[in-house]
């Protein structure tokens, strides 16, 4: 049995076929894997039956990618095409982990703390690479402050505020997602049908800005990190 915030969930499938299986892996890992398998499917199928006139799933995801391509460039100039890929993955593979809670007997794989950790880990680690790889040793001027005789005291605040990005990364998503999956599970509850269905349309809308504000920060990050220190 999964539980939500302490809510007994109504069914999980991976629950299911770990007890017939006889596998012992967590079910937010379970529920990543079948995220990253849809990801992976759907772009097979896209690639597979590409067009000059596109259409269907082709036509889908040319308007997600080149609307978030666009989205990167107007704010990272030319320079933010060589972050897009990562950019890009980050809000669809969200996207889909998120949507997965809408699916009877399944769980948002980023609903679970430790799903949502290590998303903001690899997003921390890479932005700060950026920043040494193009500034070296001069990228410490980011952590300076706009004001020369206030750098000692920046040097101390500058840091425990990035490191408290990927804290704030961390928790928004899984609060937002927790909070989302807990409120469908008492509505299923006490109305099966009729008290879920109308919810869903808005979690669709709430779980697409969930993870388009992650895509977002994490490109203010990366902003942050190549443009000149003030």
């Amino acid at each position: 049995m999964g539980f939500s915030g302490g809510l007994p969930h109504p069914l999980l499938y991976m629950d299911m076929l770990k007890a017939a299986t006889g596998i012992h892996i967590a079910n937010h890992v379970l529920y990543m894997w079948m995220a990253m398998i849809i990801l992976f499917v759907t772009g097979l199928l896209v690639r597979s039956k590409l067009e000059l006139v596109p259409g269907g799933l082709q036509n889908l995801f040319e308007v997600i990618v080149g609307g978030l391509e666009d989205f990167v460039v107007a704010n990272l100039g030319q320079e933010g095409r060589q972050f897009i890929p990562l950019l890009v993955t980050i809000f669809l593979f969200i996207l889909t982990m998120n949507y997965t809670g809408l699916i009877p007997g399944c769980d948002a794989p980023t609903a679970n703390i430790n799903t949502n950790a290590a998303m903001a880990i690899i997003v921390f680690l890479f932005y700060q690479g950026v920043g040494i790889k193009k500034w070296g040793f001069k990228y410490i001027k980011h952590f300076m402050g706009p004001v020369g005789f206030l750098a000692p005291l920046m040097l101390i605040l500058e840091p425990i505020s990035h490191i408290a990005r990927p804290l704030s990364l961390t928790l928004r998503l899984f609060g937002n997602i927790r909070g989302e999956e807990i409120v469908l599970i008492l509505l299923f509850m006490l109305a099966p049908v009729l008290g879920t269905l109308p919810m869903y349309f808005l979690f669709i809308l709430a779980k697409t800005i969930q993870a388009f504000i992650f895509f977002m920060l994490t490109m203010i990050y990366l902003q942050g990190s190549i443009e000149h220190a003030h």
